[in-house]
């Protein structure tokens, strides 16, 4: 299986294959069609979380508790990975296609708003007020659509590099089911 550091050069050619791709279209007046959809804020968003998920937040964070390249990128951080090492077995649900990239995102979810929660329980003590408000963009559907993309596109790079097909749960669940007891017909 590639290293780290390989996962990391295979998804930054990739990067720079699509950057030259949309730069040329771009030239070319190809992305007129799309002004919507391709707006510099959501490209913007597409790029940064492909870049976040191919550097800090990677399927093998399965392996949190170990020291693998992308806990190190998080730095101090890290530590809130283990957790999240401690639940998955390496290569089990968060190397599949769907469900392991969505199962990073909502641990990210619950530790942040974790983190907000005691952030603003905890300001009161040191005398700050800290209030957190969300403002929502008129155009957040496509931003979120941009991002997910983004970041989709990353954790599945890391997959195929592994050698892990779109079935690969659904091949493992009909493997470990035992054999048929219906009588041979021969």
């Amino acid at each position: 299986m590639p290293s780290g550091r390989t996962h990391e050069a295979i998804n930054l050619t990739f990067f720079a294959g699509l950057a030259a791709g949309y730069a040329y279209a771009k030239s070319q007046g190809l992305t007129q069609e799309f002004e919507t959809l391709l707006s510099p804020q959501t490209v913007t968003l597409f790029s940064l979380s492909y870049l976040v998920g191919s550097f800090l937040v990677t399927p093998d964070l399965d392996l949190a508790e170990n020291n693998v390249r992308a806990k190190r990128h998080w730095g101090l951080l890290g530590l809130l990975w283990v957790p999240y090492g401690t639940m998955f077995n390496h290569r089990g649900m968060s190397h599949t296609w769907i469900l392991g990239p969505l199962t990073r995102l909502v641990y990210m979810a619950v530790v942040g708003l974790a983190l907000a929660y005691a952030i603003t329980f905890l300001a009161p003590y040191f005398g700050y007020q800290v209030q957190f408000q969300a403002q929502l963009s008129s155009n957040w559907q496509e931003l979120a659509l941009g991002a997910l993309l983004g970041y989709y596109l990353s954790q599945w790079l890391h997959l195929i590099a592994d050698g892990i097909a779109p079935d690969h749960g659904r091949k493992r669940r009909k493997a470990s089911r035992p054999p048929s007891t219906k009588p041979n017909k021969n």
